[in-house]
């Protein structure tokens, strides 16, 4: 690679490093608004999001910009079609931490009701998996990545669970059904982060193994 490129590749790298940091933020802040019923802090979150969606665009610029001067190929090229894919993953994350945030604004201007859904939990998982991501991403560990795939059906069981109490809920306090969507929202959106975090960490799979596993079951990660 040429030392000029490996320096461009190295800017763009750091890049996506500061957005994925700006969305883990946006994601932990915005379950915590819902918690804590912080409208201040769910406001920070939704403007949080036009910042992302700038530096994600800024970042396509930049990859674009280096694929039409320096037409890498083989590994290089993997390299940039992976960062321009993870790119807009964590773009559509920083979209569902804002939503959780207009959710969580929502159930604050409403009558305060005991959260029946884990989402703390829910939100550590999506953010420890986004965490494996990048670790992997910076260590060139695949193997870091496939985890990723199976820690989703940790999202994916607790998502499901929501509905069996969502259902529960409403039969006791129909009254209150607005306020419960709302909440089966913020978990679907939790849900959605980690189908997101499974994204990108198939993209950092193919990129250091040049292998698409997109269409294949979770079970053959293990």
């Amino acid at each position: 690679m040429p030392l000029r490129l490996k320096k461009e590749m190295n800017e763009l790298l750091n890049q996506l490093y500061t957005i994925e940091s700006m969305v883990e933020e946006s994601v932990s802040l915005a379950v915590e608004a819902v918690l804590t019923r912080n409208t201040d802090l769910a406001q920070m979150v939704i403007e949080n999001d036009r910042k992302i969606d700038l530096t994600e665009v800024e970042l396509e610029e930049e990859c674009l910009k280096v694929l039409a001067l320096y037409q890498p190929v083989a590994g290089d090229l993997r390299l940039i079609v992976a960062i321009l894919k993870m790119n807009n993953d964590l773009e559509r994350i920083g979209d569902l931490a804002s939503n959780i945030a207009e959710k969580a604004i929502f159930l604050a201007e409403n009558e305060k009701t005991t959260i029946p859904y884990n989402f703390r939990k829910m939100s550590e998982t999506a953010i420890l998996m986004l965490k494996e991501c990048f670790d992997a991403l910076s260590e060139t560990a695949p193997e870091r990545a496939h985890k990723v795939r199976i820690m989703d059906d940790t999202l994916d069981t607790l998502n499901r669970e929501m509905y069996s109490t969502v259902e529960s809920s409403i039969l006791k306090s129909v009254e209150k059904l607005d306020i419960y969507i709302h909440m089966m929202g913020i978990s679907r959106n939790l849900e959605r982060v980690g189908d997101l975090a499974v994204n990108i960490a198939e993209d950092i799979i193919y990129m250091c193994e040049g292998s698409i596993i997109r269409h294949s079951h979770k079970n053959q990660s293990r």
